[in-house]
């Protein structure tokens, strides 16, 4: 087999360059990683270079082990570790270098590598050694920051001296001392794995030279997703010959947040002077329609290279623009839209992606396929109910409800942290089973046991008093989000998953969705019912699934249809972004072009009038990237049946009798069964009955 048989003109071109720099502008579905591995493949069979000669780097194993599998086909060898020795990830081609070569500049061969949990255990032990309480600064920012530091090849001293504000300056300290207790174990973290080799490059000369001389040829995939410590790796392995060659596409470039730099491939032809640039513009994947409506998006970025996408594919169908009411209805709206096509045979359940901005969006979409009985897997998250967050709300009002509840209050006894250690649990456990009398009321009078010492029970008395509280709105009949509120006021929750970790605000949206969800029901049981029986729904665990993934999660995917939900100004592009100027707003842009070219045959994308976020329900904006994408497409009008249901709030607080049919977005087609002020009691169709805030529930009369 001939390896250019298959390619198009332009891979063609990148494949048989020869010598010199090359830079491959790969578009979107346009073939980048059969190129990179068809040119692999033309260096060991037509250019005659040694296989251990090749330096190739890709950004994850599974890229590496599929492309040297694809590598072996093309030309006929066994697919073994040994064939292309040096494929595979800047982190695992650091680890063999510094392996073989790190004592030059102190590092010893046996040197252990600390995953997440050892290097946050090490902050925790710095923390301890230096005074610095963990719920005043939280050792998963503190891990985000030396992480970030390290990136951008920051020593301690540097950061120390950039320091402003007091917390950059704590965590200045930890970082020091952290990075002595971490070199005194022998160990590397995995931002040390490149900052060390940059320095064994830098500090060792005659090394150097070696791998210099060594490399014949350098090929780096996803070159625009480099950050500073790799970028500086690439140089310093380039030699005279300058056989460099990097794939990329600087319209994909979405992870600034972890380092990434999407100049490295803008600045390419300025490091390689007379570099050879192909552009791979025909693509693969996506119909006319998605392409066109996709470049006219991203056309509005200023720094960004020229590309004109095109497809032998034809038009295909056009691009659909959803207007819905509220996150329910795009949810109802999406499921509703999945539940058609696969029950005619027109496609089947794996056929569909629905791709949000903010995991707190899975939320309406799960209810609203488990309400479908449509199968669906969560990608790159978890399920709403089985996040940490939202555990820990159920968790304490559970404990609210029911106060007897010990499983509970072993899981928020010391969330957020209250210096509430398991020896002082399990005595306090001990001595409630003793007295006779519940949790909360054993904590209100928990300084009459004399087996804690004098904190211990003064912490659990100042739990007890704030449970006391909350337990008189659960009593008094206060509507469930407004104990969550106030539940969270009072624990300083917010305060707590807001740590300056990259998930804070994912965690912040997520419980905010789940108090905006309560608002609809009437009373707190009613309310911990339908987390009980979402929480604990059967989900099918065979065939075909609806995908639901974040637009980041989704970059390399395609399916032949996608919903994009959520477009909306302030979350999609996302608040940050609009205040933080045009470099963020170019990478949100960046992200929906991504997202738009996941889909193969047909793209719908949804906005919705009103959402609740941040405990509010606000009214937004359609996101000006449908502006960019052109008027001429068509708009989907919203339902004129159900606009009455949404209407202003006099229409909402519509007067009900018992026996009246009616429809909820969130649990389909009921009766009223009883009415009780703005409290109605519906029995729906699957045999449940809900009592639910008639303000909020939305229930339009059928």
């Amino acid at each position: 087999m001939d390896i250019l048989d298959s390619l198009n003109d332009a891979q063609k071109e990148a494949v048989v360059y020869a010598n010199g720099p090359l830079l491959i502008l790969a578009g979107a579905g346009s073939g980048k990683t059969k190129t990179l591995t068809h040119r692999i493949a033309y260096l060991l069979t037509q250019q005659r270079v040694w296989p251990n000669e090749i330096l190739a780097v890709t950004f994850t194993n599974k890229a590496a082990r599929e492309m040297r599998q694809r590598l072996a086909a093309l030309t006929n060898q066994h697919n073994t570790r040994q064939f292309m020795p040096w494929m595979g990830t800047f982190h695992g081609i650091c680890v063999r270098i510094l392996r073989r070569d790190g004592e030059a500049i102190g590092v010893p061969a046996n040197f252990i590598i600390y995953d997440e949990d050892d290097r946050q255990g090490l902050i925790k032990q710095s923390m301890k050694q230096l005074s610095i309480a963990p719920d005043k600064l939280k050792p998963r920012s503190v891990s985000a920051a030396i992480s970030n530091a390290k990136n951008d090849l920051l020593t301690p001293d540097d950061y120390a001296a950039s320091a402003q504000y007091p917390t950059q300056q704590n965590i200045a300290k930890i970082y020091d001392l952290y990075e002595r207790l971490r070199s005194e174990a022998g160990a590397l973290d995995f931002d040390d794995l490149l900052i060390e080799t940059v320095r064994l490059f830098r500090d060792a000369s005659e090394v150097r030279q070696k791998y210099r001389q060594h490399f014949k040829h350098i090929l780096i995939d996803e070159y625009q997703d480099t950050n500073a410590a790799q970028y500086a790796i690439v140089k310093y392995l380039v030699n005279e010959a300058r056989n460099i060659c990097v794939v990329g596409d600087d319209w994909q470039s979405i992870y600034s947040w972890r380092g990434a730099d999407f100049k490295n491939i803008l600045n390419f032809e300025r490091d390689f002077p007379g570099a050879k640039v192909v552009k791979l513009e025909q693509n693969y994947r996506s119909t006319g329609a998605i392409l066109e409506a996709a470049q006219k998006v991203i056309a509005k970025n200023v720094e960004r290279t020229d590309k004109k996408l095109w497809t032998a594919a034809g038009n295909g169908a056009p691009v659909q623009i959803q207007s819905a009411r509220d996150e329910a209805e795009e949810a109802y709206v999406v499921a509703n839209r999945i539940a058609a096509q696969v029950s005619i045979g027109a496609r089947r359940y794996g056929d569909f992606a629905v791709l949000y901005r903010t995991n707190a969006q899975s939320f309406a979409f799960e209810r609203a396929f488990m309400q479908q009985k449509t199968p669906y897997q969560l990608v790159g998250g978890v399920r709403f109910y089985d996040r940490k967050e939202i555990k820990d709300v159920i968790a304490y009002l559970r404990l609210l409800y029911q106060p007897n509840d010990r499983m509970s209050f072993s899981r928020i006894a010391n969330v957020p942290a209250r210096g509430i250690g398991a020896t002082s649990l399990e005595k306090f456990l001990l001595w409630q089973s003793d007295n006779g009398m519940d949790i909360i009321t054993s904590l209100v009078n928990v300084q009459q046991t004399s087996t804690l010492t004098s904190r211990a029970r003064n912490t659990l008395e100042n739990l007890g008093g704030i449970l006391r509280e909350l337990q008189a709105l659960v009593i008094s009949g206060a509507n469930p989000s407004d104990i969550i509120e106030k539940l969270l006021e009072k624990i300083g929750y917010r305060d707590y998953v807001m740590d300056g970790t990259p998930q804070a605000e994912d965690r912040n949206d997520n419980i905010s969705v789940l108090a905006a969800d309560a608002k609809s029901f009437a009373t707190l049981p009613d309310f911990l019912e339908e987390v009980a029986l979402m929480s604990s729904a059967d989900q099918q665990n065979d065939g075909e699934k609806v995908t639901l993934m974040t637009l980041h999660a989704a970059k390399g995917l395609e399916f032949p249809v996608v919903f994009m939900v959520g477009m909306e100004d302030g979350l999609f592009p996302s608040e940050r972004a609009l205040e933080e100027g045009p470099r963020n707003l170019e990478e949100e842009r960046r992200l929906c072009y991504v997202g738009m070219t996941r889909a193969r045959e047909e793209l719908y994308l949804s906005y919705a009038q009103s959402r609740a976020q941040f405990g509010l329900r606000t009214y937004n904006q359609p996101s000006r990237f449908l502006d960019d994408m052109g008027v001429e497409l068509f708009a989907l009008p919203t339902s004129s049946k159900n606009a009455a249901v949404y209407d202003e709030f006099d229409e909402l607080v519509m007067n009900y009798d018992i026996g009246d049919r009616v429809r909820s977005l969130q649990f389909g087609d009921g009766e009223v069964v009883d009415i009780d002020g703005l409290a109605v009691s519906v029995k729906f169709n699957n045999g449940t009955t809900k009592k639910l805030n008639i303000e909020y529930a939305r229930l339009e009369k059928l």
